[in-house]
This record gives C-alpha cells, sequence and structure tokens, in this order.
C-alpha cells in the first residue's frame, strides 16, 4: 500500500478521555474546535495560516466574545466537517507541522475535509489540498488495489466525494486496468481459483482474463454496479468475463448461493432483495455470458427475496434448461419447474435439437424421482402433468421415468390400482435396459400387467438375440397399445404362472450365456419354447376370460398382433 507523509515535527496531540484532544505546549491553547461531540483544545496562530474557513469562524467567535465582553478561549463549533475527527485532526497536524501519515484508508476523508476548511493554494503554497492531489494522482491511482480501497472510502463520504469527483477517478482508474491486455499486467491481485500447470516448467504463467473479478467482490453493491458499467461501456472485456465478475460477486456476497439448501436465514431481506435485484439487471444480453448453474441459483435466491425480476431470469433459466444440471433445480417447486419446463418447449418448438430435449427429459425424470420423497409437494396429477410435457421428447431408454414411477410408488402407497394404471402408461416397457428389466420384474409395487409385459419384452428380446445368431427369424413386436381392463380384471394372472415364467426367464438367461460360450443355439431354443408355453397359457386364460380383448376390440399391453407369423416358437394363433 502507497502512503505520504506529510511534516516534520513530533506529533504532540494527546487524549484526556474520548471526547477532548489537545496539543502539549508551552503556550497555553485559546481555542476549542468541536468536531462531532471532539473537543481540540488548539492555538489560533497554525489554524488561520493555512485555512480560510477556521479565519472566517475564528474572527466571528472572537467577534462576539468582544462584544459580550467574555474572556475566554474563543470556541467553535463544525458540525458537517466530513470524516468527522479523524480528519480533522489530520488537517490540524498538517497546520502544526506535525507528522502525519496519508495512506489509501484516510486519503478521501483527508481530501473532503481539507476542502471544506479551504486548505487552498490561495491562502498557503503548498497546501493540503495540493499535496493530496498530487498523492492521489502520482501513487494511489496509479495502484490497483489502492484504487480499489480508496472507492471504498468515497461511499461514506458522499456527496463530498462525488463533488470532488473522486469517485468517479476511482472508477476510471479500475475500468482502465481491468480492461487492460493481460500481458501488460505488473501489479498484484487476488485469484483463487486453481491454476494450470504447464507440465513442471518454470515460465511464468499466462494471466487469466478474470484476473480481476475477485478483487471487486469486495465492493458494496453500489460501487460494484458502477464498477461493472463503468468496464463494460469501455467495451473491451468480454460478456462471459463479466459474467463470470458476477458470479464471484454472488458467491461472496449472496448467503447460501453457493450451497444447496434452502435453509438459510436471511435478516436483512431488503438488503439483499436489492443485491440480487442488481446482479440480475448487469448480466450482459449474450446467451453464453453465464452459465446455466448460475442462472439457476440466482433465480432460486430471487425468488426467495421476492425480487421484482424474477420474471425475466425464469426466461433466461428456462430457455438453457437443458443445460442445467439436476443439484441445480431440486430446491424449485413443481409449478416452477413446469414453468421452467413450458419456457422451454416455446424456445425450443420448431427446432429439432434431440441432445438438447434428451437432455430435459433426463432432468424432469430425476426431477420427479427425487421430488416424489416429499410427498406434500408432489401430488399424483403434478407428477403426471409435468411427465407428459416431455413425454413426446427422444429417450434412448425409460430407465429414468420407471425409476421415477418406482419412487412414487414406493413413497406413496396410498395410490389405487387405477392411479397405478396412469402412471405406468408413462413408460415404454420395450426401451428398458436389462437392470431395469430385472427389477421391475421383482418389483411388488407395479401392476401385474406391466409385470408380465416386462417379462414378454424381455423374453423377446432374449429369443431374438438368439435367433440371430441361429439364423432363425424373430416375431413382428406391435407397439404396446392402451388398455381398457377393468381394475380386478388386471390383477387376475396367476401367480403360479407367473413365478413359472419367472423361471423360465432365468433358464432362458442362464441357455444364452451358455451358448455364447459354445457358439451353438440349441439351448436358446429350448428356453424360448419353455417361455412360450407359459406365454401361451397365460394368454388362452385370458381369452376364455374375456381379458384378451376390450371392448373396443383393442389388444393388451405387449400383446402380439394376430396376423403377425414367425418361423420361431415364440409365435402362436388367437
Amino acid at each position: 500500500m502507497k502512503f505520504m507523509k506529510l511534516g516534520s515535527k513530533p506529533d504532540s496531540f494527546q487524549s484526556e478521555g474520548d471526547n477532548v484532544r489537545y496539543v502539549s505546549n508551552d503556550l497555553a491553547t485559546d481555542v476549542i474546535v468541536i468536531i462531532g461531540g471532539v473537543k481540540f483544545y488548539l492555538h489560533k496562530f497554525p489554524l488561520l495560516s493555512k485555512s480560510a474557513r477556521l479565519q472566517k469562524l475564528i474572527a466571528t467567535a472572537s467577534s462576539s466574545n468582544e462584544d459580550n465582553e467574555i474572556h475566554q478561549e474563543d470556541e467553535i463549533e463544525i458540525a458537517d466537517l466530513p470524516g468527522g475527527p479523524a480528519s480533522f485532526e489530520i488537517c490540524a497536524k498538517f497546520c502544526y507541522g506535525m507528522t502525519v501519515t496519508l495512506n489509501a484508508y484516510n486519503v478521501v476523508a483527508a481530501r473532503c475535509a481539507a476542502e471544506f476548511l479551504e486548505m487552498h493554494e490561495t491562502v498557503e503554497k503548498g497546501n493540503l489540498v495540493y499535496k493530496i492531489e498530487v498523492f492521489l494522482n502520482s501513487s494511489i491511482l496509479q495502484t490497483w488495489k489502492d484504487s480499489i480501497i480508496v472507492l471504498q472510502t468515497t461511499r461514506a463520504l458522499s456527496p463530498y466525494a462525488e463533488e470532488l469527483k473522486l469517485t468517479g477517478r476511482c472508477l476510471d482508474s479500475i475500468a482502465s486496468k481491468a480492461s487492460i491486455d493481460t500481458s501488460k499486467v505488473e501489479w498484484s491481485y487476488t485469484y483463487s481459483k486453481k491454476k494450470n500447470l504447464d507440465n513442471g516448467s518454470r515460465r511464468p504463467q499466462a494471466v487469466p482474463r478474470d484476473w480481476w473479478v475477485e478483487d471487486l467482490c469486495d465492493l458494496h453493491i453500489d460501487l460494484y454496479k458502477r464498477v461493472i458499467t463503468t468496464i463494460e461501456a469501455r467495451g473491451r472485456v468480454s460478456a462471459d468475463v463479466i459474467g463470470e465478475a458476477l458470479h464471484a460477486y454472488a458467491n461472496r456476497r449472496v448467503p447460501g448461493f453457493s450451497k444447496s439448501s434452502s435453509s438459510i436465514q436471511i435478516t436483512d431481506v431488503a438488503k439483499y432483495k436489492a443485491l440480487v435485484g442488481s446482479i440480475i439487471e448487469l448480466i450482459p444480453d449474450e446467451k453464453q455470458s453465464v452459465s446455466s448453474s448460475f442462472l439457476t441459483k440466482l433465480l432460486r435466491a430471487s425468488i426467495f427475496l421476492g425480487c421484482d425480476e424474477e420474471t425475466g431470469l425464469k426466461n433466461r433459466v428456462g430457455e438453457r434448461l437443458d443445460e442445467a444440471s439436476l443439484g441445480d433445480v431440486m430446491l424449485y417447486d413443481v409449478d416452477l419447474m413446469q414453468n421452467l419446463v413450458e419456457v422451454f418447449l416455446k424456445c425450443h418448438l420448431e427446432e429439432d435439437d434431440i441432445k438438447a430435449k434428451a437432455s430435459v427429459v433426463k432432468l424432469v425424470d430425476g426431477y420427479l424421482a427425487e421430488k416424489s420423497r416429499d410427498s406434500d409437494s408432489l401430488t399424483l396429477q403434478k407428477f403426471l402433468e409435468l411427465a407428459e410435457m416431455v413425454s413426446s421428447f427422444p429417450r434412448q431408454s425409460h430407465d429414468g421415468v420407471y425409476r421415477a414411477i418406482d419412487m412414487f410408488l414406493k413413497l406413496h402407497p396410498e395410490i389405487n390400482k387405477s392411479e397405478k394404471k396412469r402412471l405406468c402408461k408413462l413408460m415404454d416397457c420395450r426401451k428398458l435396459s436389462a437392470e431395469a428389466c430385472a427389477h421391475a420384474v421383482q418389483n411388488e409395487r407395479l401392476p401385474m400387467r406391466v409385470v408380465v409385459q416386462v417379462l414378454f419384452f424381455e423374453q423377446v428380446r432374449a429369443n431374438t438375440n438368439g435367433s440371430s445368431s441361429t439364423g432363425d427369424s424373430t416375431p413382428e413386436i406391435t407397439p404396446a397399445s392402451r388398455s381398457t381392463n377393468t381394475e380386478d380384471d388386471r390383477e387376475s394372472w396367476d401367480t403360479e404362472d407367473i413365478k413359472a415364467l419367472r423361471g423360465e426367464l432365468a433358464n432362458l438367461r442362464l441357455a444364452k450365456n451358455q451358448q455364447q460360450e459354445n457358439n451353438k443355439g440349441k439351448l436358446v431354443k429350448g428356453g424360448g419354447l419353455g417361455v412360450s408355453r407359459v406365454f401361451s397359457k397365460l394368454w388362452s386364460g385370458k381369452e376364455r376370460g374375456g381379458d384378451m380383448m376390450s371392448s373396443s376390440g383393442t389388444s393388451s399391453p405387449g400383446s402380439v398382433n394376430d396376423d403377425s407369423k414367425s418361423s420361431s416358437s415364440t409365435s402362436k394363433k388367437h
């Protein structure tokens, strides 16, 4: 930190309690100056030689005492001196020629006080105002960190600092340094990010583009906003660096911003509401200027604090919902999540961005699975509404939606069979992985029809793989249609048949593994015949019971097309 010493005489100011300051001198003091409740017992001559304002005040006080025939020390009170007793003491010591040290923390207060006391060159050459200006221009404002410290001190000295253009000069100094080419940065700065090592080489590491963002985080939001605006006006700093600066500032200044928790206690809501609102206003218009994670956290904070800028931020988050992570959105309620998905749908209505839509599907599936743990916030209707919003989006696998359904069923055991059916309609059993199928066939929470459907498609998939290796043709499978069977009919499968089917499926898998080892297909075909016999029994039993066809003539989920023919033993005539 830069500093400047003025004067050469020893400092003879002493204190008597908290409210009395005096000069230890052989001469008796003849004037009392009261600043902010503190009395300074001083001598007139040193003060009069440097300050035009004190000349006027002391002359007025002396004249009043003479008129009233009062024989005592003249007493003057200055109620609005910028910087208070501390800044006046600096000015008084300068008048006495005593040693006084100026630095980044007190120079603005001293400059404002000297201006107030009219300590100009017209009173005496080399006066305090001149010396402070030289120090500011040649030293303080040439230094990066000192400029930031000085700017911080101007806030407590407004409007004096504004009138003297001290605030504006600090802003220009900081903005010019932040906008300089990084190859010319030669001063120290704070940068706590992990630095990349250049393969162990000892060459100097390049200065990062965002080298300045952390040092500005100490500024109050009013000053910070002005600094960022001034930097942007110069047009030399890219939008993504501005975005990084805002992210760093939010992490430092907004309570709980970097934590995935909703239990943050904020006492001064109005203060942080203004803070978050200002950060939102400063976000550059460029889409990629800030990360999606930053936007989602900022939206969470703005909703909690009730910021007016919430709507615009929702649109930005929804537009880039495919970039969000599950941790970012888990603190959103279901209604907000639906709003974000709606925004995404509108923004990508005419776009065939399969990757983005697949990411949103995965995000929604994960959100529903985790949110199912909170039975109060996620009802069946809201689950269905949110899931159906993305039901048309491409999915390579339905494992995610199966996990969400299973979690909801596990934590909501009170739902009836009809409601279970509505949930399971969201899932396509043909797109479950082998691991998900293995879990589903043992899942007692699923309706029996869904379990049988999973078993059927798992058997078909295994048999198809076996047939392709032996040259057999595979049966044609029609898309699973929606069944209109009654609840009682759906649960009328014979438990022993289901157990037998599971056993046959296990044998089929074992046979398949052995066939891959010895490159023979006999065991696979034998397993397929066994499974088919069990399915034949189930299907024929349902035909006799009237459950095979609905009143509209539609087939049950996972049924085989009546007209499909296959050379394999799994096809049968209805």
